[in-house]
């Protein structure tokens, strides 16, 4: 849908009978007409999410019949005018994400029948006016990330009205002991002032209450028993205050709860065995307190959890072997800097999802347990500062491993530069050594006249009463490929590679070695030469079907795959070669990174959106790709994106339909079956990838948790490129938003591909609030 762009006319104000002037989520430009101001009979104001600039006109003050201005998201600046105070009938007022500076005027609390009034994401400074609630209507009031002082006015803090309250990102200080009651309150946002008091059991009176973010203050006391009545209750996040005291048991009843964060507290006694209740709990840091005791093992019944930090406690005792039950962990567990003792359980190896693992910093004994070696996704172990000794695993892990993680224990050896080499194996172990190759010895020559004569029987002498099949047909048997004039190519590519040699190696992954190669008609080609598995090679003729499908596959941001080659001794694919490489390595580079600029870093998004919803929508059967990152998103000379390495994962593992076997990928769903929703949480990692220029794991958590709502996009962006424009700024906000949504860990809530693709072609604005001025919800804009 096109966009008007250009400016607001000063002739708009010869409408003397304009009722609506609604024009949000375009381009328009210059600043806001005054106008306006004779405009009358106005009812709906609406010039949200365009590129307005310069302040907002005084004259505005005149519309005494208009009901809702919405100016949010465009570039004005200045103050706000004090004649929006004769504004008598106003019930909505959103000036949020502008440039906006000054003092708040006081006269805009005597707007009584104000009902939402969204100021966030401005440069407001003083304090914030009494008398706000005065008419006993308002309902969404948020004006954090701002630069508020003073205390929270009472007519806030007793305004029973209120649905949400954000104020977070401010410097307001004060005594919150008194807030409320708020009987209608859903969501709660206090988060980085320098408020203190205690937290009140009137707040068991909110039942509708779903967030409640507190942190980042200097609030003193005890944790209300009373919280545990909120049952709505979804997030709860108290970190960095000065809370002490027990947590509660009767906490636990809050079944719904997925994010509890009470981390960097003075809380101490034991940690509640019923917080293994919370079955929906997904995200649970209750690190930097003063917990003793052990870990409760009904932690293990928390099945959804996907970060669990309790690192910087006083904890002792053994780790539970519950623990390795928790197979949905994915970003983090964190047992640091505590006095755990015993043996590392071995059940740990079945979080085969677990990308970050620190076991630091306690009082571990015994070995590294070789399950450690299985788990394919971990990227970071930390054992250091422990009782341990004996090899280090194998594993993929252990091959580039930092000797800083197995520092300061007992004796660990191992192939690890910095660790010892293991001693030799034992005397007695020498002469079992030998009795097994003396039996060796006499069994392998057995083995092998039994294997020539089967050999005879099943293979030579048959041949002999058969007809002998063409020269082509045999060929065709050993070899099977296609290639641009249709004929057979092995040779070319064999010889283009000196038989795969290493110098023409350009990448490798867990799937396959990639080589380049210059057929003789002078035409690049890579050629990715796969890892020979039993379960590949035992089923060829699956093999050819599926590699068959994937030959037909034609979309521009899809590597073109021209052939395969199926051997006894080879499998390799044939793609057309793309000149920079991967994006993974890209975002890797400094000056490469400066290049690829935001223009580009959307174009490449949704060119990889393009090809997921044809893959998804457009071919049949669908093809779920099941490996999407930045390794597999190659870009041309000019910075064009292509998806690669399509439907690999299948042809490799079959039967694989435990998303967590397929190394490499970032699934953090409720069930472990593939499915296009797979793809999409997936593409969501890519795009913030895209936007931070690194791989997004703390926004992985944050997304989870529902807790990135908080963040301001500035904070998200790579530095390294330009500063975005005004028009590229809110591309990547739409890219920041897509991610998001593709990151909600129920895959039911997920959108398609479809959806994300048309999204991101079409730029479409925020969903409307109410017809017809479209201004958005409160549940979409989530600053508390």
């Amino acid at each position: 849908m096109a966009k008007i762009s250009g400016f607001l006319p000063q002739e708009i104000g010869l409408l003397p009978n304009l009722s609506y002037l609604v024009l949000f989520g375009n381009q328009m430009s210059g600043p806001v007409p005054s106008s306006l101001g004779n405009l009358t009979n106005l009812f709906d104001l609406d010039l949200f999410d365009n590129q307005f600039v310069g302040s907002i006109p005084e004259e505005l003050g005149t519309l005494v019949g208009i009901n809702t201005v919405h100016l949010s998201l465009n570039q004005l600046s200045g103050s706000i005018p004090a004649t929006l105070a004769n504004l008598t009938s106003i019930t909505t007022l959103t000036l949020f994400g502008n440039m906006l500076s000054g003092p708040l005027p006081r006269e805009l609390a005597n707007l009584t029948h104000l009902v939402t009034l969204y100021l966030s994401n401005n440069s407001l400074t003083g304090e914030l006016p009494s008398g706000f609630c005065k008419g006993g209507k308002l309902q969404w009031f948020n004006v954090g990330d701002n630069l508020f002082t003073g205390t929270i006015p009472k007519s806030l803090q007793t305004c029973n009205s209120l649905k949400q309250l954000g104020l977070s990102f401010n410097h307001l200080m004060g005594d919150i002991s008194n807030l409320g009651p708020y009987p209608h309150l859903i969501e709660v946002g206090l988060r980085r002032n320098n408020l203190s008091g205690q937290l009140s059991k009137t707040w068991a009176l909110s039942i509708n209450l779903t967030k409640m973010i507190i942190s980042e203050n200097m609030i003193s006391g005890s944790l209300p028993l009373e919280l545990s009545n909120l049952v709505n209750l979804v997030a709860l996040s108290l970190h960095t205050n000065n809370l002490t005291g027990n947590i509660p048991p009767e906490l636990g009843n809050l079944g719904n709860m997925y994010s509890l964060n009470l981390s960097r507290n003075q809380f101490s006694g034991h940690i509640p065995s019923e917080l293994g209740r919370m079955r929906n709990l997904q995200f649970l840091d209750i690190s930097h307190n003063k917990f003793s005791g052990s870990i409760p093992e009904e932690l293990g019944s928390c099945t959804k959890l996907q970060c669990l930090m309790i690192d910087h406690n006083n904890l002792s005792g053994y780790l539970p072997l519950a623990i390795g039950n928790l197979e949905n962990l994915q970003i983090v567990l964190d047992l640091s800097s505590n006095k755990l003792t015993g043996e590392l359980p071995a059940q740990l190896g079945n979080l085969g999802m677990l990308e970050f693992l620190n076991l630091s910093h306690n009082q571990f004994n015994g070995s590294i347990p070789s399950s450690f070696g299985r788990m394919i996704s971990l990227s970071t172990l930390d054992v250091s500062y422990n009782n341990l000794e004996g090899p280090v695993p194998e594993g993929r892990l252990f091959l580039d491993a930092s000797i800083t993680w197995f520092v300061h224990n007992k004796g660990l050896c191992g192939n690890i530069s910095g660790l010892p080499t293991c001693p030799p194996a034992p005397i007695v172990e020498y002469h079992k050594r030998r009795i097994h190759s003396f039996v060796l010895a006499i069994s392998i020559p057995v083995c092998i006249a039994v294997i020539i004569i089967i050999f005879i029987i099943v293979i030579i002498i048959p041949k002999r009463k058969r007809p002998q099949k063409t020269t082509a047909t045999d060929t065709r048997d050993v070899l099977s490929v296609w290639n641009f004039d249709g004929k057979l190519a092995f040779e070319d590519i064999s010889r283009a590679t000196e038989n795969f040699s290493d110098r023409y190696i350009v990448g490798s992954g867990g799937y396959g070695t990639v080589y380049k190669a210059q057929l003789q008609e002078g035409r690049l080609v890579a050629v990715k030469r796969l890892h020979q598995t039993e379960e590949a090679m035992s089923d060829e003729k699956r093999f050819l079907s599926e590699i068959k499908v994937l030959t037909k596959i034609r979309h521009r941001s899809i590597v073109k795959m021209y052939g395969f080659c199926s051997h006894p001794r080879y499998k390799f694919l044939v793609y057309d070669y793309i000149e920079r490489g991967n994006l993974h390595v890209i975002l890797g580079n400094e000056e490469l990174a400066k290049d690829l600029d935001w223009q580009k870093r959307v174009a490449v998004a949704r060119d990889v959106a393009q090809a997921i919803y044809y893959l998804h929508h457009e071919c049949d059967p669908p093809i779920i790709h099941r490996d999407i990152t930045s390794n597999n998103i190659l870009l041309d000379a000019d910075f064009n994106a292509y998806v690669s390495d399509f439907g690999i994962a299948r042809m490799l593992k079959p039967d694989s339909s435990n998303w967590s076997e397929l190394a490499g990928t970032y699934e953090l769903s409720y069930t472990s079956v593939v499915t296009t929703k797979c793809d999409v949480y997936s593409f969501g990692v890519v795009v913030l990838e895209i936007v931070m220029g690194r791989y997004p794991m703390e926004l992985q958590s944050l997304a989870a948790t529902g807790q990135h709502q908080e963040l301001a996009m500035e904070d998200m962006l790579d530095k390294r490129p330009l500063t975005p424009t005004v028009v590229e700024k809110k591309e990547v906000a739409v890219l920041v938003e897509v991610a998001f949504a593709c990151l909600q860990t129920s895959p039911q809530f997920r959108p398609e591909m479809q959806d994300v693709y048309q999204k991101l072609a079409l730029h479409k604005p925020p969903p409307p609030l109410a017809s017809p001025s479209h201004a958005p919800t409160p549940e979409e804009i989530r600053e508390v």
